[in-house]
């Protein structure tokens, strides 16, 4: 493919052209990239060998209060019943006082390793004697961030193994989600500390495990309000604290349980142009603190059983400006659909999306069952997929949940039916 040597210094039509000319794409689909690119220049600014804009629908979940204070939440997600949900358990903790938050703080962990270590205890108390000077030296490799109220606040040192020693240096950014900043900061300590430390450093760089930029949100719910069809409010209420209780005890359920949980707050954190990745990364490495993988929620009832109580911590370093937030216009609208003007706000919203969307999962699991409550929309999904127009899914929707049927071939077969019967 000798076409695509340098493929980054290419335009982006000479990409699309390059792929065409060794085969690789068709003319048609070349047509679908170009469609789906929505602003070739700013995709050229945010990626390399940028080729086209992969959309995902974007919807806006309803019924949320925070601290006393309503909102409108942007969440960019692919998968059916997510927004659904959330918007629903939302209602509820409306109905019940709505969502109390508290944000501790937005520190993030950067770690210098040394490494070959001879003396890991005499290493780490020389370290521990320097902290006030180590502070000094990263807040001036970025004193812009001084000024804005940020910067490296304390340090601490920790003895990896017999040979490998952990400098971690907990650095405010603000509002920004500031990997860079923290680099820059490690980069310039790393580099005084090379004349004054014999053991080499074997890397100096961010840690995503954001455990001192905490969000927690709790809710308390009168049980009569999680009533369902065919299960009393006291029922669901009771199901769902033992639902909880087994996401702390076995990991396989907390893995599911706790990917519920992140379904919203990754769809969030994508509307608001956040590292959604390290978002996960933090939430996961989080949820294993104490040894053992666990949910990353509770809920439980209280003393005389008629208040459901829930409540979620997650380390959430989220950002309002930075990266990417500034420069693509769809982040900015979302900031101002949701009311959003600091990342502690944004991680009170994304903390409350959670709980929401577990509430939700929940209820469902413990009451009619997951696949009944996403059935609705999950067979739109398959319907699309088997090649119905969009004003031929109500039809087709129709017949198959007359059926019970929601496999794809059903689908194929009832829609082929259609447009013979229509010639």
């Amino acid at each position: 493919m000798t076409n695509l040597s340098k493929f980054y210094q290419k335009t982006w039509q000479q990409r699309l052209q390059a792929l065409i000319d060794q085969k690789i794409i068709s003319d048609q689909q070349r047509k679908i990239l170009q469609c789906s690119a929505s602003d070739p220049e700013l995709g050229d600014q945010q990626i390399e060998n940028y080729l086209t804009h992969y959309n995902l629908p974007e919807g806006l979940a309803l019924h949320y209060l925070i601290n006393g204070k309503r909102y409108l939440i942007p969440m960019v997600t692919e998968e059916p019943s997510v927004i659904a949900a959330s918007s629903h358990g939302a209602a509820i903790i409306e109905k019940s006082g709505g969502f109390t938050t508290k944000v501790s703080g937005h520190l993030l962990w950067g770690q210098i390793v040394f490494e070959k270590v001879s003396q890991p205890e005499k290493l780490k108390k020389n370290l521990e004697e320097q902290q006030e000077k180590l502070i000094l030296i990263a807040n001036q490799a970025h004193p812009s961030l001084q000024k804005r109220g940020g910067g490296a606040r304390h340090l601490r040192v920790r003895i990896l193994a017999a040979d490998l020693v952990s400098l971690d240096l907990a650095i405010d950014t603000q509002e920004a989600m500031g990997a860079n900043m923290v680099n820059s900061m490690l980069e310039a300590v790393a580099n005084y500390l090379g004349t004054q430390i014999s053991a080499p450093v074997l890397l100096s760089v961010l840690s995503n495990l954001a455990d001192e930029s905490l969000a927690q949100a709790s809710c308390r719910i009168p049980v009569e309000f999680l009533t369902r069809p065919q299960l009393a409010g006291q029922q669901v209420a009771e199901k769902i604290a033992v639902a909880s209780r087994l996401a702390q005890l076995d990991p396989y359920r907390a893995a599911t349980h706790n990917k519920g949980i992140m379904n919203g707050v990754d769809a969030v954190a994508i509307a608001m142009g956040n590292d959604w990745r390290a978002i996960e990364s933090a939430a996961h490495a989080f949820a294993v603190k104490s040894g053992s993988y666990r949910g990353l929620s509770q809920w439980q009832l209280n003393s005389d059983n008629s208040i459901l109580e829930g409540k979620i911590t997650l380390p959430l370093p989220v950002a309002v400006v930075g990266g990417s937030i500034k420069i693509v216009p769809l982040v900015q609208l979302n900031q101002q659909l949701a009311k959003i003007n600091s990342a502690t706000q944004l991680a009170e919203i994304i903390v409350s999306v959670g709980l929401a969307q577990n509430l939700a999962a929940l209820q469902a699991l413990v009451s009619e069952g997951i696949q009944q409550g996403h059935m609705r929309l999950q067979l739109r999904a398959t319907i699309l997929a088997a090649g119905a127009q969009p004003n031929e899914v109500a039809t087709i929707l129709k017949q198959m949940q007359q059926m019970k049927k929601t496999d794809l071939t059903t689908a194929q077969s009832l829609l082929a039916k259609k447009h013979e019967s229509e010639h």
